[in-house]
């Protein structure tokens, strides 16, 4: 019975809230409580004034102002607050913010900073969405008042559900990272300035885009990564889109996570030449970063916290549907209803629904069109002559796996890849299998960039690789004619390109001493409107 009723007691205080939050009103509280509450912000008023000063002092700023708890929301949570039973009421991991009485509801009539909306409800969006990697509205560099305005939307802090568009569906249960790392507009937002950032680097040269840019698929047209002070390294960039659907990250997988990886280069002397602690002291001389942190994080401006906006804002680099998608679903609807089709005319009066069907699943195939010979790659791609399937199988055309294709291992001393890592014999030389969607536009290929064609690449395969001891026993000769090697370049570059959502690049956070030259700029300019009118 005690359980019941505090189970009423927490539905009836999340119902009060969400009234106000999503109607805008709500009945009125009781007088009592409106009294309480004001007595309350009154006594504690010196000492809270006292507490922000000393917090934007060691912070670098204030956090951005949002909407105040009133006393209906207070009332509410203090009566959940005070139920001191356990209840076995358990939130569904990855969709909504843990409900926690203690920690969650706020109470002090004020939202304290890294505490994300607990009671909003979660909301599903549909990957590619370029709303998300639009960047906060405005022109150049962004400044304190608009990120303050963006960050006082209490939508952009709702926990965001991602569901993947037609062709990379079929993964969706393999999504990856979200229930440790639920995704919201304002950490995609604050990952994406990450991302385009170059100050991140030692010598401000260097982003995360330099070696995985949008206007090449997300990687780098260079054979090797180039990093701080033109330094390459030995690896081919490896593509930054559909990581949503990826676990180990980097050729050798020595990431164990997007988050992982998403730091990894900062502290590589070969590529950004930063340290993690330089890095953080960096973005706290920029108050725009240590507000957005104190708003998106409970525990603000870490190097962890880092690696989770950058990885939030790489989860949504999702390719769009590609015209092999589209001819799919057509070619199995005319072969489940190859019957029915014959005579679309007596189709459309027995049964409209499935004739509205079929026109719909046409028209989307003829607005993504795909040429014969690319058919017949896809064919082909999937069957046991050309054997691609033996690694690029799934949603994202990869088992997520290690193989040793020979590449490489003719060197004095190749790159023993997996092995490095995993110490196990069978690895050496072996690297992670690449998506195929896209990858028309990420040239050069291979782990090491030394194959700058899919015609290479396709070659590569029909000779069987490079033999060595490790070499993957998927790996054989092909019997393949010059015909089906152009229908297979003609099925990766016109079946399994798809559209990556627009995202904005350039407008970023200025640093610390041009947002003080721009705010007294704009201080002088009020001065003189006012003393002119």
């Amino acid at each position: 019975m005690a359980r019941f009723i505090v189970v009423v007691v927490i539905l009836v205080a999340i119902a009060l809230l969400a009234n106000k939050y999503l109607l805008g009103d709500g009945d009125a509280p009781p007088a009592d409580a409106k009294q309480a509450a004001a007595a309350k912000d009154d006594a504690k008023s010196d000492d809270a004034a006292a507490e922000k000063a000393a917090d934007e002092a060691e912070e670098g700023g204030p956090a951005p102002k949002l909407p105040p708890v009133d006393a209906e929301e207070e009332a509410a949570a203090e009566a959940v607050a005070s139920a001191d039973v356990d209840t076995d009421l358990v939130q569904e991991a990855g969709i909504e913010p843990k409900l926690d009485a203690e920690e969650d509801l706020l109470v002090k009539g004020k939202r304290e900073p890294g505490l994300i909306m607990p009671l909003l409800p979660a909301e599903t969006v549909q990957l590619p969405d370029s709303s998300l990697t639009a960047g906060i509205p405005g022109e150049g560099p962004i400044t304190l008042e608009e990120m303050e305005k963006w960050l006082a939307d209490l939508n952009n802090h709702v926990v965001l559900k991602p569901e993947l568009p037609l062709g990379l569906k079929a993964g969706e249960a393999e999504m990856k990272g979200l229930e440790e790392n639920p995704l919201t507009r304002a950490k995609i937002e604050l990952g994406r300035q990450l991302y385009f950032d170059p100050r991140l680097s030692s010598d401000a040269s260097i982003s995360c885009a330099s070696c995985h840019a949008p206007n090449h698929g997300y990687a780098a047209d260079t054979r090797f990564g180039v990093g701080v002070g033109a330094q390459e390294g030995n690896r081919n960039s490896p593509v930054a889109y559909n990581r949503i659907l990826s676990g180990a990250q980097f050729w050798d997988g020595r990431a164990a996570s997007l988050e992982e990886q998403a730091i990894g280069p900062i502290a590589n002397p070969i590529e950004m030449s930063n340290t993690h602690e330089a890095c953080i002291e960096c973005l706290k001389g920029m108050p725009g970063y240590v507000a957005q942190f104190k708003l998106v994080f409970e525990d603000g401006l870490t190097i962890d916290n880092v690696a989770k906006a950058i990885a939030s804002f790489e989860r949504t680099l999702v390719t769009g549907p590609a015209p092999w998608d589209y001819y799919q679903e057509l070619d199995a609807f005319q072969q489940q209803y190859a019957a029915d089709i014959e005579d679309l005319d007596a189709l459309k009066e027995e049964d409209e629904e499935l004739y509205n069907d079929y026109m719909k699943l046409k028209e989307a195939s003829a607005a993504n069109p795909i040429s014969e010979s690319a058919i017949r790659g896809g064919k082909l791609f999937f069957s046991d002559k050309a054997g691609c399937t033996a690694c690029h199988l799934g949603a994202n055309f990869t088992d997520e796996k290690y193989h040793n294709l020979g590449v490489g291992m003719d060197a004095a001393e190749p790159d023993l890849g997996r092995f490095v890592v995993s110490k196990a014999e069978i690895d050496k030389g072996a690297f992670k299998t690449p998506t195929c969607r896209n990858v028309a536009q990420t040239a050069p290929y291979m782990h090491d960039g030394s194959q700058k064609t899919l015609e290479e690449v396709v070659e590569w395969y029909a000779k069987g690789g490079h033999p060595n001891q490790w070499l993957s026993e998927k790996v054989k000769k092909l019997d393949l004619t010059d015909q089906d090697k152009a229908d297979l370049v003609a099925f990766m570059k016109e079946g399994l390109t798809g559209d990556f959502p627009t995202v904005e690049e350039d407008r970023l956070l200025p640093d610390a001493e041009a947002a003080k030259e721009k705010a007294e700029e704009e201080l002088k300019e009020e001065k003189q409107d006012s003393e002119a009118a």
